[in-house]
């Protein structure tokens, strides 16, 4: 396993991970579908009251089971704790790492296959959070990887349950099943039509939330919308993931509903020509800050799925909306570079890829 120093992410740096690959069920609307299990060790404090030393043991403890996992390619141990402010944003917007384990204190660490189909993450709010992320609409092999994964290291160490609450978790947002499932969606036509309210509106009242493209506490990016559940306790893992299934093909027809009315006779035009202005931009600008770029790639990914951009890789585009953030356009040189200097290589970048 790679470790320490050794990263082993350079060849991370100028491809996705398999969730961003898309071509699966509804892939042209569903970006990826992922489930989050929360988890703590019997006998350790919550990390809000643990010591340096108590997380260090709790680190030393969980090294080697998860290590034994099945990561399905080569797999990636990180110090997240040593690993540097770059790499910790590098891992952030893979969807590696959430930014509570990257600014968190003390040993913290995530592992993760090179396909990064799966991650673990180890003292971040609580002392375990696995995570299973796939392409596209993909909500049953998801969790069934998670929940193997999830067995498989409480077969090796004790976690903290109660016979009334369930898992124990250090939010009581997360105590029962501990389990977070979500989708990522590209909903350009509702947000053109103004009608991502009812997106919201609908969410509220099913119990579900709606963040940005880094989950909580961001905002949207690229129209890229984050769809989960919030109540953890008192239902069943089963009835989680179902709430979910439930509500999304209204999402989805909804989609697919203001798409056609984009590409309608009297609105055709309109779309075509923004589709192409956003492309043709892409492919010329000297200068792009990680906004402007990742709007324009909506817009692009919108024109390749009605059909008005063919030829255009749907994989490449969905994998710059990862490559061309912050983190990874400094990785890429070697070295922390400034915003302006950014915009030049991102642009640059861009242009390399989308030519």
């Amino acid at each position: 396993m790679a470790s320490g120093n050794d990263l082993g992410l350079d060849d991370l740096d100028h491809r996705g991970g398999e969730w961003l690959r898309g071509g699966g069920t509804r892939g042209d609307i569903v970006i990826s579908s992922r489930v989050r299990l929360a988890r703590n060790l019997a006998g350790f404090p919550f990390l809000a009251r643990a010591s340096d030393d108590q997380k260090r043991e709790i680190l030393d403890r969980l090294k080697v089971p998860v290590s034994r996992l099945a990561l399905r390619t080569r797999p990636h141990w990180i110090d997240v704790e040593g690993a540097g402010e770059t790499i910790g944003s590098f891992l952030v917007e893979r969807h590696l790492i959430s930014r509570e384990l990257q600014h968190g204190s003390g040993p913290r660490a995530v592992a993760f296959g090179s396909d990064e189909a799966v991650s673990v993450m180890i003292n971040e709010e609580d002392h375990i959070r696995i995570q299973s992320i796939r392409t596209s609409l993909d909500i049953e092999e998801t969790w069934r990887v998670a929940l193997a994964v999830d067995r498989a290291l409480e077969a090796e160490v004790d976690f903290a349950v109660s016979t009334r609450y369930g898992y124990l978790t250090a939010c009581p947002t997360n105590v029962g099943t501990g389990l977070r499932a979500s989708v990522m969606l590209h909903l350009p036509a509702m947000v053109q039509m103004k009608q991502i309210e009812k997106l919201f509106n609908a969410a509220h009242r099913t119990g579900l939330a709606v963040r940005g493209f880094y989950g909580e506490g961001t905002m949207a990016s690229g129209d890229l919308y984050q769809i989960s559940n919030q109540v953890t306790l008192g239902v069943t893992e089963e009835a989680i993931l179902q709430g979910l299934q439930t509500i999304l093909p209204t999402i989805l027809d909804y989609e697919v509903k203001c798409r056609e009315e984009l590409v309608s006779d009297r609105r055709r035009l309109q779309v075509e020509d923004r589709c192409q202005r956003a492309l043709a931009l892409l492919r010329a600008a000297r200068l792009l800050t990680s906004d402007e770029a990742m709007s324009n790639l909506s817009t692009v990914r919108l024109g390749v799925a009605l059909g008005i951009l063919p030829g255009m890789d749907l994989t490449r585009v969905n994998e710059l909306f990862v490559l061309i953030q912050p983190a990874h356009i400094q990785k890429m040189r070697g070295e922390p570079i400034d915003p302006p200097a950014r915009d030049s290589v991102r642009a640059a970048f861009v242009r390399e890829n989308l030519a």
